[in-house]
C-alpha cells in the first residue's frame, strides 16, 4: 500500500477521552500516548484499513478521522462478527462513557442486546436486520441511557437489576437479590453489586460472560482486571460478589462493557476467576480516578 497523501493521514483529535476503543480494535496501529490515544502508525494493508475504519465508527466521540473527514458511512463494519453467535454493535456511546455493547444470537434465531450502542433508528434497523430481538439486556445503571428506545424499537423487554432500577424504571424485566436468575433457556443473570449497586453478569450457554463494568481483560496485567480506580459502590461488595459468583460461572470469551476482550480455554478462566477473587478481597475503597484505569 503506497503511503497516504498528507490531507488523508489517520489520526484522533483533541476529543478523545481515553476510553481505549479504539485500541482494542486496532491494538498494532493506536495505542495511549500521553494519557488519551493516538495513531501511532499509518495502515499498510487493506486489513490494517479496516481496522482503523472499526475504530473510528465506534469511538464515541468521533475522534478518530482520515484526513479532515470524518469516516464514509458506506465503509460501516458494524454489526461486526465476534463469534458465531455474538456480534459488536460498534457505535458506542457519549451517554454511556464509549462503552462496548453486544447482540446475541440464541438457538431459535431471535438475538439479545446486551448493553446499547448510540441511539439512532437507522443504527436499530441494522441492527434489526440480523433477526428479531427480543431482549435488551443492562449490565448496570451506566449504561442504561437508550434501553427504552433499543426496547421500544425492537419490542423487546428491557431488563435491569432493582439495585439501579432508577436507571431505567419502566423496565418490563426487574432482576431482584443476590442469586442467579434465568432470563431465558442458557441465558442466566448473576447478580453482581460492586461496581453499582445494581451491577449484573450475564451469562450464555457457559460461553459467553458479558460482564459490564464488573471485571475485564487488562493487556497491562495480562488478566482479569477490576476497575478498582471507578468502583462507585464499593470494592468490599465486588470482592464479595466475586468470590460468590466465581465458584458458580463457567465460559469461554469475556465480553466486558469498557476494558479489553478475552477468548481462552473455560478452565483457565476459571482459575483466572478464582485468583481475582482472592486478589479483590485485599483491595480497599478509594477515590474514583479514571486516570489509574490499567488497560
Amino acid at each position: 500500500m503506497n503511503e497516504h497523501p498528507a490531507e488523508a493521514v489517520w489520526h484522533v483529535d483533541d476529543r478523545c477521552t481515553n476510553c481505549d476503543v479504539a485500541r482494542q480494535l486496532a491494538p498494532d496501529l493506536v495505542a495511549e500516548v500521553d494519557g488519551r490515544s493516538s495513531v501511532v502508525r499509518q495502515p499498510r494493508t487493506d486489513a490494517e484499513e479496516d481496522a482503523l475504519y472499526a475504530a473510528a465508527f465506534a469511538c464515541h466521540t468521533r475522534s478518530i478521522r482520515r484526513g479532515a473527514r470524518g469516516p464514509d458511512p458506506a465503509l460501516d463494519p458494524f454489526p461486526f462478527r465476534l463469534s458465531e453467535h455474538v456480534h459488536l454493535c460498534g457505535h458506542n456511546s457519549r451517554h454511556t462513557a464509549g462503552a462496548n455493547s453486544y447482540l446475541l444470537r440464541r438457538p431459535a434465531g431471535n438475538l439479545m442486546m446486551i448493553d446499547t450502542p448510540r441511539w439512532s433508528s437507522a443504527l436499530a434497523a441494522k441492527y434489526a436486520a440480523l433477526g428479531p430481538i427480543t431482549d435488551v439486556l443492562l449490565t448496570h445503571r451506566d449504561h442504561a441511557a437508550h434501553g427504552r428506545e433499543y426496547a421500544d424499537r425492537f419490542g423487546a423487554r428491557l431488563w435491569i437489576h432493582e439495585g439501579d432500577l432508577a436507571a431505567a424504571p419502566d423496565a418490563d424485566g426487574v432482576l431482584r437479590g443476590a442469586e442467579p436468575i434465568g432470563i431465558a433457556d442458557g441465558v442466566t443473570a448473576h447478580p453482581l453489586p460492586g461496581h453499582t449497586e445494581g451491577s449484573v453478569l450475564y451469562l450464555a450457554d457457559e460461553t459467553y460472560c458479558f460482564s459490564g463494568d464488573s471485571f475485564y481483560w487488562s493487556r497491562t496485567d495480562g488478566d482479569i482486571a477490576v476497575a478498582e480506580s471507578v468502583t462507585w459502590y464499593s470494592i468490599t461488595e465486588l470482592a464479595a460478589s466475586l468470590a460468590r459468583t466465581a465458584p458458580r460461572v463457567r465460559f469461554e470469551w469475556l465480553l466486558p462493557g469498557h476494558g479489553d476482550r478475552k477468548r481462552l480455554p473455560a478452565d483457565e478462566f476459571t482459575r483466572r476467576m478464582h485468583a481475582l477473587a482472592r486478589r479483590a478481597g485485599r483491595l480497599s475503597p478509594r477515590p474514583i480516578d479514571f486516570t489509574a484505569l490499567r488497560w
